[in-house]
């Protein structure tokens, strides 16, 4: 059977402060026959298999299959029926290293206003998009990325990335800002905005995190991340009818009586 062999490359360039575009070189053809061991894991609706004596492991979409070498530094990225297998597979490669260099993998929103960040945190359909859009709308801030977001690790600082994944968002700009604060969102009728604190703060944020589990120390490199975040950045949860008034209330808990 033939596939189209693509290979990709993503990487930060923390100089520059901005993600290097995928490089993708000219398609060829290769057969491969696949034995697989009984490991199996799910992330990102992928199904993760290490390969019999070898030091290989296979990712599958469904039809479309990414084989990667032992340390994860090549990938031949097999596209077949689905589009959207590029992005998932990409993903996945630059989490596996970003991950062992102090970076996490967050389901939120980002925006930039005066020179920092706020993250919005939830689900799929809880209003990510909708209160970045807010705080563009009556702010003027800059919406970064409306779904995936990788925050790093720097010591003295937390520094939220834009990257090339945004899920249903259309929002994806090559930039980085220093994070200010996370917004775990509710949805409700009134607007109420509270600091999380201690078990339930954890609780909150940790359904939000993206773990590595195909790597085998993977969510520990992730928590230890975590702790270090949540011990540096605020976090808040905001019951919001997507307003106004809500906008001003997590700006003014955020960042008090500074200038616009």
């Amino acid at each position: 059977m033939d596939y189209s062999i693509i290979h990709a490359k993503i990487k930060l360039d923390r100089k520059r402060n901005e993600w290097g575009l995928f490089e993708e070189v000219p398609l060829v053809k290769s057969d491969i026959q696949l034995f697989c061991s009984a490991h199996f894991d799910l992330i990102y609706g992928l199904n993760f298999y290490n390969l019999q004596d070898t030091n290989s492991h296979l990712v599958m979409n469904d039809t479309d299959l990414m084989v990667v070498n032992e340390d994860w530094t090549k990938a031949n990225i097999i596209r077949m029926d689905h589009p959207e297998s590029f992005d998932a597979f990409t993903m996945q490669l630059f989490y596996t290293h970003a991950v062992q260099k102090h970076m996490i993998q967050v389901h939120s929103s980002l925006v930039e206003y005066n020179g920092y960040g706020v993250m919005f945190l939830g689900p799929s359909g809880i209003g990510k998009t909708t209160q970045a859009e807010l705080w563009n709308q009556y702010l003027d801030a800059l919406i970064i990325n409306g779904d995936c977001v990788f925050v790093e690790d720097k010591g003295e600082e937390f520094i939220g990335w834009g990257t090339p994944w945004h899920g249903s968002s259309p929002y994806c700009e090559n930039t980085s800002v220093p994070v200010k604060a996370w917004v775990v969102l509710k949805q409700g009728t009134e607007n109420s905005l509270r600091r999380l604190e201690g078990f339930e703060m954890v609780s909150e944020v940790s359904q939000n995190i993206i773990y590595p589990m195909w790597l085998e120390n993977g969510a520990e490199l992730a928590l230890e991340t975590l702790d270090h975040v949540l011990k540096g950045i605020p976090v808040y949860e905001l019951v919001n009818r997507a307003d106004e008034e809500s906008v001003m209330m997590v700006k003014q808990a955020v960042f008090g009586n500074e200038e616009d």
